[in-house]
């Protein structure tokens, strides 16, 4: 029951999380994680990177941390960058969230913001905005003030980044 002659080709085809694809440059197969291994990924991020979890940012990033480099390390031999930058992206938008929630009241959104290089008056403008998280997270409030390169300060992991890098180590 375990065993099956199947095509590597075949998009049930799993082993070990892995699926296959044909490569016409290489004129072979080629692993890839499998798509159920690739939503159990997202899964997981997504449940550490939930707003109502209230905890602190830092050892929020920590366990994101911790997944994403044995995910990637364990999945590292396979083909994956254009999936892990689509899957990074939605994972910085979602800390965006978390940020702008626990910033929680107008006043400390103010401040954060001026913190971060905003101007006193479009931080005061944007910081009483109607808009909600999720809508504010995407806008050019949060994405020129909470940079990718500030999430890296704080020290996140880019999945995407650390792939490559992980794969020149081969």
């Amino acid at each position: 029951t375990k065993s099956k002659v199947i095509k590597p080709s075949d998009p049930t085809f799993k082993f070990l999380g892995f699926g296959f694809y044909w490569s016409r440059a290489d004129k072979g197969y080629r692993a890839k994680p499998h798509a159920i291994s690739i939503e159990t990924f997202k899964y997981k991020l997504h449940q550490l990177s939930k707003k109502s979890w209230g905890i602190d940012m830092a050892y929020r990033i920590v366990r994101l941390n911790q997944v994403i480099r044995g995910w990637v390390n364990y999945f590292k031999i396979g083909d994956m960058h254009t999936k892990l930058k689509k899957i990074a992206s939605h994972l910085r938008y979602r800390l965006r969230v978390c940020i702008w929630h626990q910033w929680k009241t107008a006043k400390n959104r103010r401040k954060a913001l001026t913190k971060l290089g905003m101007s006193d008056y479009n931080a005061y403008l944007n910081s009483h905005s109607s808009k909600g998280t999720a809508r504010i997270a995407l806008s050019w409030v949060m994405t020129t003030t909470v940079t990718n390169k500030i999430l890296a300060l704080k020290g996140l992991v880019s999945p995407d980044s650390y792939y490559l890098k992980q794969k020149h180590v081969i």
